[in-house]
């Protein structure tokens, strides 16, 4: 009766889709919209058809690994099959924490952005304040429990998707489609090669799609994951990208590029204002407010989990030695993100997520390329695609953050080295004679050896 009643519990495709658009669709677009057309001016509706073009590419090798390996795992899995256990597992699997951190802090400093437009100007040096205040009312509602979470997670999610949705059909219906001529050249980007900033803005594209990694984790939860995993993802894809691009196109209609440049961290609620009245721009701020209040506790709960699951697989130091706290990977992500949300500006945030994501997703697709012919079947040249495009996505936009605002190269430099070389020490602390590293996640293959 057990088994009958889990396999019934279990998501059908349907369901795995609506839970994935739900994940996908975050709080983030409410404020990449403005970072974007910052450097491809009235090009940036455009950009986001790019974007999931090289999502697309990139999806490939995670629908693979999914249909291959259903788990609750997700990237980590994949990681893990592809390399072993060991610094290289743990390296990579601790830029995908870091950039889900950072995406928490993206997201509660964009609540701070669209809820300070509740208050007067005099407000608005306080958006930082009103994202550490939301990342503690997720602490304490995660600290609660999964039914308090789950509780709120589809409620949430509806009205979050469904608002967007309207918001972008009802501005397209009365702004009507923007002209795009491309002639609009942005100042971060005028003294480049044409085209040159139009790749870069790729990257934070991208980052808008981020969220079609996490449905990798529906694999024990899914009817049929073999097949219906990587089927949830393309259709999410897809249908974040027809929202995407309906919303880009009503925010043209309804602002001038400068206009969306000057307004790039609520620009949502500015083009809302012109196209529907007052009362637009006030759906517009209440239906950000829920996207990211659920969307930072979500993701909260669920990079604490990714935490906690590599330190039972051993691949960083046991969280079990902080036995006087409650929850300590939650602590420690919690702390991560106030730290992030207090130390730098939206854009900053978006831009080390959208390097750390770039450089994890490079490690997926080489990953599969390199090491699971013969377990996985693929066709290699498409995560060779997806390669090159991350990377001249990924060069081009450094070079504009190294022309522009190193501070983000700084920091993200600093990020990289010291979670190698933590994970490099760590793995060495507990490496036997024979070069073994008893770890908690089995792999088939054998690649129990450092790496």
């Amino acid at each position: 009766m057990k088994n009958t009643t889990d396999k019934n519990n279990k998501l059908s495709l349907i369901g795995s889709i609506s839970l994935g658009t739900g994940v996908m669709i975050g709080a983030g677009i409410f404020v990449l919209m403005g970072q974007i057309a910052e450097l491809v001016g009235d090009l940036f509706p455009i950009a986001f058809i790019a974007g999931a073009v090289v999502v697309g590419f990139s999806s490939y090798s995670y629908v693979k690994f999914s249909n291959a390996f259903p788990s609750s795992g997700g990237v980590v899995k994949f990681l893990n099959k592809s390399y072993g256990p060991g610094t290289t597992t743990g390296f990579y699997s601790l830029l995908m924490y870091v950039s889900m951190v950072v995406s928490e802090s993206l997201v509660a400093g964009t609540f701070g952005a669209y809820t300070l437009r509740l208050f007067p100007e005099s407000y608005a040096g306080y958006a930082s304040t009103l994202g550490v205040g939301l990342i503690v009312v997720a602490y304490i509602v995660n600290i609660l429990g999964n039914k308090v979470i789950g509780a709120t997670a589809t409620f949430t999610a509806i009205i979050k998707v469904v608002g967007i949705a309207i918001l972008a059909t009802a501005g397209l219906a009365i702004s009507g489609f923007a002209d795009i001529t491309g002639n609009y050249i942005p100042k971060n980007t005028e003294t480049l090669p044409q085209g040159f900033g139009f790749v870069a803005a790729l990257a934070l594209s991208i980052l808008a799609y981020k969220g079609f990694t996490t449905i990798t984790n529906q694999g024990g939860d899914i009817k049929n994951p073999h097949k219906n995993l990587g089927r949830s993802i393309v259709f999410s894809i897809l249908i974040c990208t027809l929202i995407y691009v309906a919303l880009a196109l009503a925010v043209a209609g309804g602002l001038s590029i400068p206009e969306i440049i000057e307004a790039k961290d609520y620009a949502l609620a500015a083009a809302a204002k012109p196209v529907f009245g007052e009362w637009g721009s006030w759906i517009t701020i209440g239906i950000a407010i829920i996207a990211t209040v659920s969307g930072v506790i979500a993701s909260i709960f669920s990079s604490s989990r990714l935490l906690a699951m590599l330190s039972n697989m051993k691949q960083v130091p046991s969280l079990t030695k902080l036995g006087s706290l409650k929850n300590p990977a939650l602590v420690f992500t919690s702390s991560l993100a106030i730290l992030l949300t207090v130390l730098f500006d939206l854009t900053r945030i978006a831009s080390i997520g959208a390097i750390f994501y770039l450089i994890m997703d490079i490690a997926i697709h080489w990953g599969l390329f390199r090491n699971l012919r013969k377990e996985v079947d693929f066709k290699p040249i498409i995560p060779v695609i997806a390669i090159i495009l991350d990377v001249a996505v990924l060069s081009a936009f450094i070079y504009i953050k190294y022309l522009n605002d190193p501070l983000v190269l700084i920091v993200a430099v600093i990020g990289i080295v010291l979670i190698l070389v933590a994970e490099r020490l760590f793995m060495i602390s507990h490496t036997d004679d024979e070069g073994n590293m008893p770890m908690g996640m089995k792999n088939t293959s054998d690649k129990n050896k450092k790496t």
